[in-house]
C-alpha cells in the first residue's frame, strides 16, 4: 500500500508544538510524559512526519533526542508559522470587533503628505487589525477612486460632487491659488496683469488627471497653448522653480517661494481662483454600519486643526528646502 501522506498532512501546528517539545526534552520518553502520550506513540508521529519530509528530524544513535541540521531548520521554521498563526487568529478576533481588514485612502496631490503621514502614525499606534493602503490621485481621479470601489475614503476631492449611492462628502477648505512662474521665466517682467493672450505664448505646467477612464478635468489651461503635463503636484512646483513652464499653484505651496524670491507672483486678468475642496466617503447602511477604520478617520478630519494642516502643503517641511 502506498503512503499517500504529504507535508501538509503532517505539518499541523500540533504536530510542531510536539516536535518542539522533544527538542526541549531532549528526549522521547520525557517528551511522552509531558504528552501524556505514551513512547511508542510519540515516536510514531515522528516517523510519520519524517517519512512525509524524506528526511531524519531527530539523531537516534545516543540515548537523547538531538535534532538533526534539517530538525532544526524545520522548528526555525516552525516556531515562525506557529507566530502567523497566533497572528491571524488575533487579527481574526480583532476584525470580528468592526474593524475592517483593509481601509484605503485616496489623497489628491493637493494634500500635504507629512499631514497625511502624522494621521498614519497616529492611526497605527492604535494597533489596528486593519491594512492601510494609500493611493496618489489627481483631480476627478481622486474620487474615480472612491465611487469604483477602489478607495474607501478620498481626501482632497475637487471634482463637482456624484450621484453614486453611498458616497457622502464634507468640506475640508477652500485652497487659493496663485500664478506663478521663476524669476527667469519671461512672464516673470511681462506688463501685468497678465492678460490671456500673454499667457498664451508660454508653456503651461498641468498636472495629469488620474481618472482611468473618461476625458478627466483640466484647469487654468487655454486652448492652443503648449502644455507641460507632469504626474503630481509637486512636480508642477519642481517644473515652475525650473523655468519649464507657467501655471497656477496652491498659494500655501507656493507661498515660501514667493518669499524666499524663487518665484515670483504676477497677478492675471481672469478672476482669482479659489477651489473648494472636499473629503469623501463610501457608506452605504449608515453611520453605524461604518467599519472602525472608517469612523476613526472621519473622526480626524472633523478637526479643523487637521484641515487646516492638510491644505498646508507643510510649510515647515518646506522652509529648509527653500533657504538652502
Amino acid at each position: 500500500m502506498i503512503n499517500m501522506t504529504t507535508a501538509r498532512d503532517v505539518l499541523t501546528p500540533d504536530a510542531l508544538s510536539m516536535l518542539h517539545t522533544i527538542a526541549q526534552h531532549g528526549s522521547f520518553a520525557a517528551a511522552a510524559r509531558t504528552l501524556n502520550l505514551v513512547p511508542s506513540a510519540l515516536t510514531y508521529r515522528v516517523r510519520q512526519i519524517e517519512d512525509a519530509l524524506d528526511v531524519l528530524l531527530f539523531d537516534r544513535r545516543s540515548r537523547q533526542a538531538k535534532l538533526t541540521a534539517a530538525g532544526q531548520e524545520l522548528l526555525r521554521e516552525g516556531a515562525r508559522l506557529l507566530a502567523d498563526v497566533d497572528a491571524i487568529a488575533n487579527r481574526v478576533k480583532r476584525v470580528a470587533t468592526g474593524w475592517e481588514s483593509e481601509f484605503t485612502v485616496a489623497i489628491d496631490s493637493l494634500i500635504d503628505r507629512q499631514t497625511v503621514m502624522e494621521l498614519c502614525e497616529a492611526f497605527f499606534a492604535l494597533s489596528p487589525p486593519t491594512r492601510l493602503r494609500l493611493r496618489d490621485e489627481t483631480l476627478t481621479g481622486t474620487l474615480a477612486a472612491l465611487t469604483s470601489g477602489q478607495a474607501d475614503l478620498a481626501v482632497g476631492v475637487v471634482a463637482e460632487g456624484t450621484n453614486v449611492g453611498g458616497i457622502h462628502h464634507d468640506t475640508l477648505g477652500p485652497v487659493a491659488f496663485v500664478f506663478a512662474v521663476a524669476p527667469h521665466h519671461p512672464l516673470a517682467q511681462a506688463e501685468q496683469p497678465l492678460s490671456d493672450e500673454t499667457i498664451r505664448q508660454h508653456r503651461a505646467v498641468a498636472v495629469a488627471d488620474s481618472v482611468q477612464r473618461g476625458q478627466g478635468m483640466t484647469v487654468g489651461l487655454l486652448a492652443g497653448q503648449d502644455v507641460f503635463t507632469v504626474p503630481s503636484m509637486g512636480a508642477k512646483l519642481e517644473a515652475q522653480l525650473r523655468g519649464l513652464g507657467a501655471g497656477f499653484l496652491p498659494e500655501p505651496l507656493a507661498e515660501p517661494y514667493l518669499s524666499a524670491g524663487r518665484l515670483v507672483r504676477r497677478d492675471v486678468q481672469r478672476p482669482r481662483r479659489v477651489s473648494t475642496v472636499s473629503y469623501a466617503w463610501r457608506q452605504d447602511k449608515g453611520e453605524d454600519a461604518a467599519g472602525r477604520a472608517l469612523k476613526w478617520w472621519l473622526q480626524q478630519l472633523k478637526s479643523p486643526a487637521t484641515r487646516a494642516a492638510l491644505l498646508s502643503q507643510a510649510r515647515r517641511k518646506r522652509t529648509k528646502g527653500v533657504e538652502s
